[in-house]
């Protein structure tokens, strides 16, 4: 493994023998990607007012990234499935005591040992290998204050096959656990007790996503774009800004705002109930309303997608493509850009891909398989993509299910060369690892397999393939996130780029966040900024900082593998 970035000179040729410069990226990732008033876009789409070498970096990536695959998993920390990787920067096992131990509700006290967990780490009973697996909340107590390898109740490893508990993964939740970064109240704040330290023992050895890792690049410094959830995180993914809700406090959704400590609407922590217990050994916290919307009127834990298939029924007499408006868990479709509009604007082909979305249209969603949750398809959030429009039939589209070409429609496009120049893959929700509902094993199995389809199509050899999950699912992360606007950064989470010009068994360093992704697509087709990303950049020079990145520190074009 090597981790050492390397500079180049001033004059280095404008050929293909470049290593990508991550002091220079970071320059462009804040003035030409992110369109902070510096850089200017010609005719041809190229950035004005750039050094050379940024220049010729653009023109490398425009002559060798036609296709940007982003493959979006769900629900882990990075030290719960990657924390003692070989070459990461801060391994789990040397993460020192004061930097792990979890704080009581107070603030003050070191809790003696983790709570229970509470519901138990396997509520319901699951066989795998021959052997069932059902552990209760009473099966396993006394924990010491640190992380803990996930285990059965006789301490044998927890199988990856196994499904766990869910854990709470909100976004006032998620704040008070970092407590202004140092991880120290995950405990405090979780529904799920002490379950929040576990991580699995030898994912280093049994995940597919590890062998990935070692043959490409693994990011150990990646962040969850939001606080928070799927739902938020998903939206975020492809606007960098949370949902609006007008008007919320004479909404239908009025009794959905959250009631925070204090009476500044921008503040970050819950109300905690009169009865609430006042330690965390002692049961889940209680709170006065932990609502999905914010005073001020941002949605930030899960609503339901205005246009079906949506949780919402449509309104009696109403559109039958719509969810009711009248009902309090409806979003109103939004209105702000998203990526999708920016490529679109620029005449890129785009496409999102849910698995098992038609099967949720068709009705014939079921959990556990295929288990379609709404938010998968987040541009079903939004007006420009409503029933009927034509943005809707080309770019919204059904991934299918499962593993082959005959029944996985992306599949079967990647296998044609029929992939879009950007392109958003959601699997199916019982291979998208999420705990609660869907085990590590047949995620990590399935993502490794579309990633073999994708190398084995036709499109692989100019194709940046992005694999990232949408947040921590509630998972503890010792690594504090970088300070950035209101909305986030969150906790750290696992992500690879895998590509024919990715970095070889490389481990990058770099601070990136889910909008990084958003950075690399607005990179490679010079598209104008969302203002989520340029908001969120501002955010970092305004307290001297230098912006995340954009990617592109984990790519190689000085050999030529074509």
């Amino acid at each position: 493994m090597t981790s050492k970035d390397q500079d180049l000179p001033a004059d280095t040729p404008a050929d293909d023998d470049v290593v990508l410069n991550p002091n220079r990226r970071k320059i462009l990732g804040g003035i030409a990607a992110l369109g902070l008033g510096v850089a200017t876009y010609s005719e041809d789409g190229l950035a004005a007012g750039l050094p050379a070498s940024e220049k010729r970096t653009n023109a490398l990536l425009k002559q060798h990234v036609k296709h940007i695959v982003v493959i979006y998993a769900e629900n882990r920390s990075f030290n719960n499935l990657f924390g003692n990787f070989p070459g990461v920067q801060s391994p789990l096992d040397d993460v020192s005591e004061h930097r792990s131990v979890q704080l009581d509700r107070d603030g003050l006290t070191r809790l003696p040992t983790l709570p229970k967990i509470w519901g138990g780490l396997v509520p319901t009973a699951q066989t795998v290998d021959g052997k069932t697996f059902k552990i209760g909340e009473n099966d396993i107590s006394g924990l010491a204050n640190k992380p803990f390898k996930l285990s059965d109740a006789q301490g044998e490893p927890l199988p990856e096959a196994v499904v766990t508990q869910d854990l709470w993964h909100r976004f006032y939740q998620n704040q008070m656990q970092i407590n202004g970064g140092r991880n120290d109240q995950f405990v405090a704040w979780a529904d799920s007790g002490g379950l929040v330290m576990g991580h699995y023992g030898n994912t280093v050895n049994s995940l597919q996503l590890a062998k990935l890792a070692r043959e490409y690049t693994l990011c150990d410094n990646f962040f969850m774009g939001a606080f928070g959830g799927s739902f938020m995180n998903h939206v975020y993914l492809i606007s960098a800004a949370p949902p609006v809700y007008p008007n919320v406090a004479n909404s239908p959704a009025k009794k959905k705002v959250a009631v925070l400590d204090g009476d500044d609407p921008r503040g970050t922590s819950l109300k905690v109930a009169a009865n609430s217990p006042r330690s965390a050994l002692d049961g889940v916290p209680l709170f006065v309303n932990d609502g999905a919307m914010t005073p001020d009127g941002y949605a930030v834990n899960t609503m339901q997608t205005p246009y079906q298939p949506s949780s919402v029924p449509p309104a009696k007499g109403g559109d039958p493509r719509y969810a009711d408006p009248a009902n309090p868990n409806t979003l109103p479709p939004q209105t702000y850009a998203t990526i999708g509009d920016r490529l679109s604007d620029r005449g890129v082909d785009w496409a999102w891909y849910a698995g098992a979305w038609q099967a949720a249209i068709d009705g014939g969603n079921k959990s556990p398989v295929p288990n379609f949750q709404t938010h998968h398809q987040p541009f079903n959030y939004f007006a420009n993509y409503a029933p009927g429009t034509a943005a809707r039939a080309r770019h919204l589209r059904d991934a299918g299910e499962g593993d082959t070409v005959a029944t996985n429609h992306f599949l079967a496009d990647a296998a044609a060369g029929k992939l879009p120049a950007v392109t958003f893959y959601k699997p199916q929700g019982n291979l998208n690892m999420h705990a609660g509902y869907a085990d590590v094993a047949s995620g990590d199995q399935h993502i490794a397999h579309v990633v073999e389809q994708l190398r084995q199509g036709p499109q692989w050899q100019d194709m940046v393939v992005i694999i990232t999950v949408d947040e921590n699912g509630g998972w503890w992360d010792h690594v504090s996130p970088p300070k950035g606007d209101r909305w986030g950064p969150g906790s750290r989470v696992p992500a690879l780029i895998v590509s024919e010009h990715a970095r070889r068994g490389y481990i990058d360093h770099t601070p990136y966040d889910t909008i990084s992704i958003l950075r690399f697509i607005s990179r490679v087709h010079d598209l104008q900024p969302l203002e989520g990303v340029a908001a969120r950049d501002r955010a970092f020079r305004e307290d001297n900082r230098e912006p995340l990145g954009d990617l592109t520190g984990a790519l190689d074009f000085s050999t030529r593998r074509v």
